[in-house]
């Protein structure tokens, strides 16, 4: 990508030569076309890199925020979440977390969109989510999951979204956690295998 962008600095810079500077004229006849293939070389670039499919991380693991967040002493914590995503990211995964839209009020006591929850957290932005006002973070952790093929660390059952995602069931899906004589505990996960 940047091969393109400085081939169309290069040709801009030749053709504002040819422009300006006098006896220079017969320049643009060689600027302008480059110019103008650079341009077009550069937006097939830009529609590739927007039609091509995102890359999988390898390791992906989710986290249901609104349930993780309540583990110790069942208040909501984000310390809870950030010993969560250590422990996790110990053990070789690449965590994401979804929250439902009152996390923010929970935590802070106003509304917190996507950056402010990575920015707690100390995540990436793309991989924090602070779901739409009205809706349950359910569906929309669920769907994901099922997208990036990860499992979800969580202590809900999810029994309502069953007949819709049959995946949850299978072990391994869903994984459970707390704290224990005020020890982080988490049930049925090892590190991932290095691909």
């Amino acid at each position: 990508m940047i091969v393109p962008v400085l081939l169309l600095f290069l040709s801009l810079v030749g053709v504002a030569v040819a422009l300006v500077l006098p006896g220079y004229e017969d320049f643009i006849l060689l600027a302008a076309p480059c110019a103008i293939a650079a341009l077009m070389v550069l937006l097939g670039a830009l529609v590739a890199r927007i039609k091509a499919p995102p890359e999988a991380e390898p390791n992906r693991i989710l986290i249901d925020g609104s349930n993780v967040m309540h583990w110790k002493d069942n208040t909501p914590q984000i310390a809870t979440l950030r010993e969560v995503i250590g422990h996790l990211r110990d053990l070789g995964f690449a965590p994401g977390v979804i929250f439902d839209a009152n996390a923010g009020y929970l935590l802070t006591g106003k509304y917190k969109h996507d950056d402010a929850m990575a920015g707690y957290l100390g995540l990436a932005e793309d991989w924090v989510m602070v779901v739409p006002k009205g809706t349950i973070a359910d569906s929309y952790l669920l769907t994901v999951a099922r997208d990036v093929d990860a499992p979800i660390v969580t202590n809900d059952r999810y029994r309502d979204w069953a007949g819709e995602y049959p995946e949850i069931a299978e072990p391994g899906r869903l994984i459970r956690g707390g704290y224990r004589d005020g020890a982080l505990w988490l049930d049925d996960i090892a590190a991932p295998v290095p691909a």
